[in-house]
């Protein structure tokens, strides 16, 4: 069972700690644990039961009616909710708590669900992708196992790769070629395999050359393709203080290509780019160079 500071309660549902704190003291909903130093710790219980109250506030239910209600009865109405057409930020506290229960058959509704009525890129987009970047933040500071992590990350990723499958090996009119890499020690892949399917989607050639590649190694497929991009997602690996480095040789050392980054590790971080690299901080933006 994970431990869940207030602050990560906050992030996985929108409810601010303030709010938290207050229905604690007001409603006596949530009982904490507290360290020696008073600190409040939640375990999974909590953050199941903070995330249907988020639903059922969203969908009309005050949290003095919520307050009375007993575990069973609250879980029937997020079941009557769930099987109702939801909003996206529904659906990622619904695909949390598949994660948190380990639930494949919650995970397959969901997908299934939105993908016929979205579209497999759209919902993709749309849920899964702020789905990742929520959850993204509490693995790299230890707050969801690797258990829960890889459960979910393995269910995107097989997703993606049937999605990839069932693509028409076409090309367009001036189609540019980019070569998708993670490195290495890199393994957080399931970015990087819709970043496949996005770049394919739009006729554009894909040399994939997946997880942890040795930087010798990028070279060499390089030399062999001289694609018109490259592409990486940096979620883990380089670590925060190689990261500006790590930048640096791969523009020094592909100076006629375009980089594009992307990852925990880049985004939001006071990094310097040379000319030929850029960092992407939204799916759309790469949507928008494929689509040139």
């Amino acid at each position: 069972m994970s431990n869940y500071s207030i602050k990560d309660l906050e992030q996985l549902s929108g409810i601010k700690a303030h709010t938290l704190r207050i229905w604690e003291q007001r409603y006596d909903i949530l009982k904490p644990t507290r360290t020696d130093t008073n600190i409040r710790t939640y375990d999974d219980v909590d953050l199941k039961l903070v995330l249907n109250i988020a639903l059922l506030k969203e969908h009309g239910y005050k949290i003095s009616e919520i307050a009375q209600m007993s575990s069973d009865s609250m879980a029937r109405e997020v079941m009557v909710i769930s099987d109702k057409q939801m909003n996206y930020p529904d659906q990622i506290h619904a695909l949390t708590i598949s994660m948190l229960d380990l639930d494949e058959d919650r995970f397959e509704k969901i997908i299934s669900t939105n993908t016929l009525q979205f579209g497999f890129e759209n919902m993709m987009v749309n849920i899964i992708y702020p789905f990742l970047s929520r959850i993204g933040t509490l693995w790299m500071t230890g707050s969801i196992g690797p258990a829960q992590e890889h459960f979910i990350s393995n269910l995107i990723r097989q997703k993606i790769i049937v999605a990839i499958d069932g693509q028409l090996p076409s090309l367009k009119i001036g189609a540019k070629k980019y070569l998708l890499f993670l490195p290495e020690g890199e393994l957080h892949e399931t970015s990087l395999l819709f970043a496949n399917y996005l770049v394919r989607a739009r006729q554009n050639k894909v040399v994939y050359l997946g997880q942890s590649l040795p930087f010798e190694e990028l070279v060499f497929a390089y030399n062999v393709h001289k694609p018109d991009y490259l592409f990486t997602v940096i979620t883990s690996v380089p670590a925060q203080d190689e990261i500006q480095k790590y930048i640096y040789k791969l523009a020094h050392t592909f100076p006629n290509t375009k980089i594009l980054i992307t990852g925990y590790q880049v985004i939001g971080q006071d990094l310097d780019c040379p000319d030929n690299v850029e960092i992407l901080t939204q799916v759309k933006h790469l949507i928008s160079f494929a689509e040139e």
